[in-house]
């Protein structure tokens, strides 16, 4: 039998490649789309005011826990209510469910209510496993993309800090599905109206289709997630045997399917939810009402 000799090929330097296509529009595309949404969601958190208008309350900031308002917003009437006295202070307060800032809160700590809240739907995203191909790529060019050379001669892994800590994806998982009903419970608030006497009434404005549409993209996206399709059926061997959660199973593992797609959507929607409430409450946009 005739033996042949087989070489393995040469590392690729940074950047080389034998592609021909434009490879480098993706991860350019990646590092400009989380680039601007990090910058603007860092920005909009910051800032502790302008996040809710009437019964609306932007997602970066629900739930409200503690409730320190502006001195702008404790002078300015808000712009769901100019006829009345309710000022944008009052809103804040209506959608706080713990109260004020403690007067424990050290005063060179900057406050704002997203910042209590933000971590935990940021992890999940963060370690997620769709985000971890994109911005490893984007970022850290570990590679630059497929068939392209990677500036480092090692592979480092995720078993090893920092990189070890992605394995909490799944107990960031838990937290996120806390988060969908919380923001189900909002959009259905997004619903109730508040005349200028105080009283309520029902009614159908652009933000509430903004604000569901919101709860129907980060569901999509959480619900498929890989962690869920496991919780939902990693631990049995044969699916069949339960209808129920074969039903389930299968439902997760459609989500999954566009589990990229659901990723982009999602994040560019809870930006923008943010964005409308925020131009509607400093009188920049119109919420005009359908109902």
């Amino acid at each position: 039998m005739a033996e042949g000799k087989m070489s393995l090929p040469m590392a690729r330097g940074a950047g080389e490649t034998s592609r021909r296509d434009l490879w480098w529009l993706q991860p350019l595309a990646v590092f400009l789309g989380f680039s601007t949404f990090i910058g603007y969601s860092t920005w909009a958190a910051f800032q502790n005011d302008h996040y809710t208008y009437g019964s609306y309350i932007s997602p970066f900031y629900s739930p409200a826990l503690l409730y320190s308002p502006t001195q702008d917003a404790e002078k300015s009437k808000s712009r769901a209510h100019e006829k009345s006295s309710i000022t944008r202070a009052d809103e804040q307060k209506a959608h706080t469910f713990c109260g004020p800032k403690p007067a424990w809160w050290p005063g060179f700590l900057p406050f704002s209510a997203a910042l209590l809240i933000l971590p935990f739907p940021g992890l999940f995203r963060f370690t997620c496993y769709y985000y971890r191909g994109a911005y490893y790529k984007a970022f850290w060019a570990d590679p630059i993309n497929c068939g392209v050379g990677e500036p480092r001669k090692s592979y480092w892994g995720e078993n090893s800090l920092p990189l070890i800590l992605q394995n909490l994806h799944r107990y960031a998982l838990y937290a996120a599905l806390v988060f969908i009903v919380i923001l189900a419970y909002d959009a259905l608030q997004g619903f109730i109206f508040i005349n200028d006497d105080g009283s309520k009434r029902f009614g159908v404005g652009v933000g509430s289709f903004v604000l569901v549409l919101n709860v129907c993209l980060l569901g999509s996206y959480t619900l498929g997630c890989h962690s869920m399709r496991h919780l939902i059926g990693g631990h049995r061997d044969e699916l069949a045997k339960s209808k129920t959660q074969k039903k389930l199973y299968d439902c997760v593992t459609c989500l999954n399917g566009k589990h990229g797609m659901w990723a982009w959507f999602s994040l560019f929607w809870v930006g923008f939810s943010d964005v409308y409430v925020r131009l509607c409450s400093m009188g920049i946009w119109t919420d005009f009402r359908l109902l």
